[in-house]
């Protein structure tokens, strides 16, 4: 035992290089703390930090950022320079495929034209590309600071093994998951879940999770934050119902969580990792003879000890970091900016919202053609649901639209743009065609809850 804690030839004992960074990982990234009346992790804290010290300059800062990802892209594609496209990383940022190159240009145009207020009202409007330059990007730009920093503390020194060991026996009969995208879940749900959709990400990349791990877990598991949730349900003043509304909501997600990921189209997702090779057994399963602990231990020593330096860690927490604010911002503002525009100045939403009357009369939900028009609109943004509801008088009826649009997950003002715009193999029609499925499979048990509260 003591060969393990203290190794030969002067070097870091494997036991301090899985414990330490694993516990501050732990503490950053997932600790709940009481902050300005409300519940949230120190990693949140630390953005909120950033966004008071720069306040009012994230804006002008985002729109630098991502106009010049737009103009470096444009220097690459047209000079080609050797420099960038013999690297990975770089050729990764500047040098996308043509469909994402176009995506990355209109996301430089529309913030350009969004903080200069120039060009056509409905793009840089306050609900459209307003909304997604000063409310959302600032936020987003400070979490991906900090967490993609700060990451490898979670990935990288044996605390995914040692968890995965722990969980296996659950979230794999329950939802064919390795044990340590409980991780995931959890820093979503305490934290913001972007956090949790970058985690997923990198861990894909890393050839952690498979393609269809990486699918579920970015579209079932990045779950909405403590926080957000009371936003939601403030804004439809039921703030005394948030016990009861809460349990709805983890209730509901759990049954989405079970249900979808089993139908098309994540269940034609292939057990294959980003490299095309294909999942071989579990390497989480329990070996003969072996204890969930001291397998799990086993494991996280063995990840540990294979870290070099921790210069290597600081490094591959810069890349994230510059990785998720130059290569993601551009697609959220670009695809955040298109839903809300189709949101605000179409009837599209509201049409596509027409199916779901019968469903709605079905389930007792009172003034359902008023609630219909607010089901579909939730895929452009999650606070559009809760806002066009704030005027429909029944308490029963807001209190569904609250709870059904945080089950939903997928909005494409953040993490459906996130996904998208990640590694994670999901397509934006994908995305629609889940977005309509955490619907129907939470409707039915969030209008259950509401009839046992109201």
């Amino acid at each position: 035992m003591q060969d393990q804690v203290i190794s030969q030839n002067g070097k870091k004992s494997p036991w301090l290089m899985f414990l330490l960074p694993s516990l501050l990982g732990v503490f950053l990234f997932m600790a709940p703390i009481s902050y300005q009346d409300s519940l949230t992790i120190p990693i949140a804290i630390l953005a909120k930090s950033v966004q008071a010290l720069f306040d009012g300059m994230l804006p002008a800062m985002v729109t630098f950022v991502i106009a010049l990802t737009g103009v470096a892209s444009i220097a690459t594609k047209l000079l080609k320079p050797k420099a960038v496209l013999e690297s990975g990383f770089l050729s990764g940022l500047l040098n996308p495929s043509l469909p994402w190159f176009v995506v990355q240009q209109l996301g430089a145009i529309f913030v350009v034209m969004t903080y200069f207020g120039i060009g056509p009202e409905m793009i840089h409007h306050g609900d459209t590309g307003g909304l997604v330059l000063n409310d959302l990007l600032p936020v987003l730009f400070s979490v991906f600071l900090f967490a993609g920093l700060l990451l490898p503390l979670l990935l990288n020194f044996g605390l995914l093994e040692f968890v995965g060991a722990l969980f296996t026996r659950v979230m794999r009969p329950l939802f064919n998951l390795p044990g340590r995208s409980a991780v995931n879940c959890i820093a979503s749900w305490l934290g913001d879940g972007s956090v949790g959709v970058l985690m997923t990400s990198k861990q894909y990349e890393s050839k952690i999770y498979t393609e269809r791990e990486a699918a579920v877990i970015g579209t079932t598991f990045t779950a909405v934050s403590i926080t957000f949730t009371l936003v939601v349900i403030a804004q439809v003043n039921l703030e005394h119902m948030f016990a009861p509304f809460y349990l709805t909501v983890c209730l509901a997600g759990l049954a989405a969580a079970v249900i979808v990921p089993r139908l098309p189209p994540l269940s034609w997702k292939k057990d294959r990792y980003i490299d095309g090779q294909q999942l071989e057994g579990d390497i989480e399963a329990l070996p003969e003879g072996k204890t969930v602990i001291g397998f799990g231990l086993e494991q996280a020593l063995e990840k540990a000890s294979q870290v070099k330096s921790l210069r290597s860690m600081v490094v591959e927490g810069v890349k994230n970091a510059i990785d998720m604010i130059f290569g993601v911002l551009p697609v959220v503002m670009a695809i955040g900016t298109i839903a809300l525009v189709i949101a605000e100045n179409t009837p599209v939403f509201s049409l596509l919202g027409q199916p779901f009357i019968p469903f709605l009369e079905l389930l007792r939900i009172p003034e359902a053609a008023a609630a219909s028009e607010t089901i579909v609109v939730g895929f452009a943004d999650m606070f559009l649901p809760s806002i066009l509801a704030s005027g429909i008088e029944s308490d029963l009826t807001r209190f569904v639209i609250a709870a059904m649009s945080v089950t939903q997950l997928i909005y494409m003002s953040e993490i459906g743009a996130l996904l998208i715009g990640s590694k994670i193999p999901v397509k934006p029609w994908e995305l629609f065609m889940i977005f309509i499925l955490r619907t129907l499979v939470t409707l039915p048990v969030i209008a259950m809850m509401a009839h046992i509260f109201f």
